[in-house]
């Protein structure tokens, strides 16, 4: 999928002052990984009330569920014990993996919170590219002049309540919401006018762990040389069976 022009990407380092923090390549299967905000970040819906912007702050995202096109991403807390968002998400495709875990966001006006754009895992071809209710991406591409998701479907912005597992109603909505692009201009339109998926054998190169090929036989130019080698093995044994039969005449 190529990311939009404006997009600011950083990449995690180890350096002061940088906008995340490094973490341990933890549980593979959910994506984990830990981020520290150096400044307030606006993510999506649905997050828990007054939680619209996260605050500079250590945060654990992962995956709650991947098992189409559309991906459940879940913010955490840095200890894990409160869920702040669960968000939708669709395959974003980057030629280069890097070794670090890289997040865009999109830029807005001087005052105001960078807004959560999308999330690469280290050595991951593809990440997630986050979709925005319809009002919200509205408002994202007047003012950072490039195409946003959104999903047309009603779905709140705000739970009282955490989501915990990925058959609540609304994440089970999220994975069959149709997804739409809308431009700086207020046009809508569909998602394969501003997004590239990512190729097929990508995902199924990543899916599927390398199988080492079984050794081959060595070549042969066919039953002649086998025939060949019976014959002459046949003749040495004949001659054996001669020369042990003489010297027993002899003997006797």
């Amino acid at each position: 999928m190529r990311l939009f022009g404006t997009a600011t990407a950083v990449i995690c380092t180890a350096l002061a002052g940088t906008m995340f923090v490094p973490s341990a390549r933890a549980d593979d299967w959910n994506r984990k990984t830990v981020v520290t905000f150096s400044g307030p970040v606006e993510i999506p819906g649905v997050h828990l009330q007054g939680w619209g912007v996260l605050p500079a702050g250590t945060y654990v995202f992962k995956i709650l569920d991947s098992q189409s096109d559309r991906h459940i991403v879940q913010i955490f807390n840095q200890d894990e014990t409160q869920i702040y968002a669960t968000i939708l998400a669709i395959p974003n495709y980057r030629l280069q993996a890097t070794d670090k875990t890289v997040i865009t966001f999109r830029e807005r006006p001087a005052g105001q919170p960078e807004a959560l754009r999308a999330w690469f895992y280290p050595g991951k071809n593809w990440g997630e590219e986050f979709v925005y209710p319809k009002a919200k991406a509205i408002e994202l591409a007047r003012t950072t002049n490039t195409p946003v998701l959104f999903t047309p479907v009603e779905i709140p912005l705000e739970v009282a309540t955490p989501v915990k597992t990925a058959y609540e109603p609304f994440v089970v909505k999220f994975k069959q919401a149709p997804i739409l692009a809308i431009k700086p201009t207020g046009e809508e339109v569909q998602l394969a006018e501003v997004v590239t998926p990512p190729p097929a054998e990508t995902e199924v190169a990543e899916a599927r762990a390398p199988v080492a090929p079984e050794p081959a036989l060595p070549h042969t130019a066919g039953t002649l040389p086998l025939i060949g080698l019976a014959g002459f093995l046949a003749l040495g044994g004949a001659l054996a069976l001669w020369a042990t039969r003489k010297r027993v005449t002899v003997k006797a």
